[in-house]
């Protein structure tokens, strides 16, 4: 594979278990988490600061008081990200997971696992979050939200759509495993 993959996902999907393990098949980088703290390196923010603020929009006071003074956080964040993100893709094939990455890096491969709600509800129930199983339906539900905004406002798309993404997989139909299955297959055709 000679190719970025970025890939997308609702919460609680299995999205970033399906990039460790496809990253895996593949003998390729992966990055998710670790690109907060990278960013963090390459630029002159703290990885603490970027954690709290990390795939957030900026808010509309926020917006209005920095417009005046400075950008944002968010939008810094933002930029710094973006910048590790087409680093790391210019160094090679790599496994990038969200962060806007299907849209940073234009000819990527991108891949978007979803699941029905009480899929994801369920699967972060058995996670151990810390999180009431009465409250995790909340929880999921707020991420997405998050996530969607997120992505809209930086990238002026919508979030989910099967017509962004390459490969659209449903891991509450076949588990993770079948999501890696089905895309090693899609990508063994590429270019054929």
């Amino acid at each position: 594979m000679d190719k970025v993959i970025t890939v997308s996902r609702q919460f609680g999907s299995g999205g970033r278990e399906f990039g460790i393990k496809l990253a895996k098949e593949l003998g390729i980088p992966f990055y998710d988490k670790d690109l907060i703290s990278l960013a963090a390196e390459d630029s002159n923010l703290s990885a603490e600061f970027m954690k709290h603020y990390e795939e957030s929009a900026p808010s509309i006071f926020s917006r209005t008081l920095y417009s005046y003074y400075q950008m944002p956080m968010t939008d810094q964040i933002y930029i710094a990200q973006s910048a590790l993100i087409k680093k790391l893709a210019g160094q090679g094939p790599c496994v990038l997971i969200g962060r806007c990455s299907d849209v940073i890096v234009e000819d990527s491969v991108k891949i978007y696992i979803h699941a029905p709600l009480a899929k994801r509800v369920e699967r972060k129930n058995e996670m151990g979050l810390g999180i009431p199983p009465e409250k995790m339906e909340e929880h999921v539900k707020a991420t997405d939200k998050k996530r969607k905004k997120y992505y809209e406002y930086y990238t002026d798309q919508k979030w989910g759509r099967a017509e962004n993404h390459h490969l659209c997989l449903d891991s509450g139909l076949v588990g993770v495993d079948g999501c890696v299955e089905c895309a090693l297959a899609y990508l063994k055709n590429i270019g054929k």
